[in-house]
């Protein structure tokens, strides 16, 4: 039994993801320089409250998926979860030096979808916006599953659910097309300019250099 449990020790190494996420409480405010990165296209985009949720299935999504890694792709598990955490490092270190903030709709009254997002609007102030942690964590997340094989079932959930969480984030106006952007942009460049070096198989790159 306690050598079935120390096979799972790793997955501590998720906690980095909530101690990491204090910071973002602590950035989680205006300043005097605050800025809005809003385009005349997000005016167009309609605010839709059904999105809230696979903008809160999030929180599950990217736990669970790491879970997967871990039993996939030991490889993929530690690569992904570490440049999660740098790219949340870079995230708040953005929050800090360019704090930047949106207008949000008004919500109806009644109903559960409605209520959701008031949640949402109460416990998560209108700040913290660009890059988008969603938009960061569940590209990363896709690129992932599409590394470590999991099956063709669970790569074209994969796809589905981060792409809809990406799309949850503007359209219950919790970001921005930039935000968004960002978000994509900045997993590309850590994938590309670090995690291609993280964690490789030097069994199979020795095979293929032989060969």
């Amino acid at each position: 039994m306690n050598k079935k449990l120390a096979a799972y020790l790793p997955l501590g190494w998720l906690l980095a993801i909530p101690v990491l996420n204090v910071f973002y409480g602590l950035l989680n405010h205006g300043g005097a320089d605050t800025a809005q990165l809003i385009t005349e296209w997000d005016r167009r985009i309609p605010f839709m409250p059904v999105f809230i949720i696979p903008y809160l299935i999030w929180y599950p999504y990217v736990f669970l998926m790491f879970v997967v890694f871990f039993k996939k792709d030991r490889r993929v598990y530690y690569r992904s979860l570490t440049l999660t955490c740098i790219g949340l490092a870079v995230c708040y270190g953005c929050f800090y030096l360019f704090q930047t903030t949106l207008l949000r709709p008004e919500i109806g009254e009644g109903g559960v979808l409605n209520a959701l997002v008031g949640f949402v609007y109460a416990t998560d102030a209108p700040y913290n916006c660009f890059p988008s942690i969603h938009v960061l964590t569940s590209h990363i997340v896709l690129k992932a599953a599409f590394q470590c094989n999991p099956g063709k079932r669970l790569k074209t959930a994969a796809f589905v659910v981060s792409w809809m969480i990406i799309a949850s984030t503007l359209l219950v106006k919790q970001h921005v097309l930039a935000d968004a952007a960002g978000g994509i942009l900045l997993s590309e460049l850590l994938y590309y300019g670090i995690g291609r070096n993280l964690f490789k198989d030097e069994k199979k790159e020795r095979a293929a250099y032989e060969c």
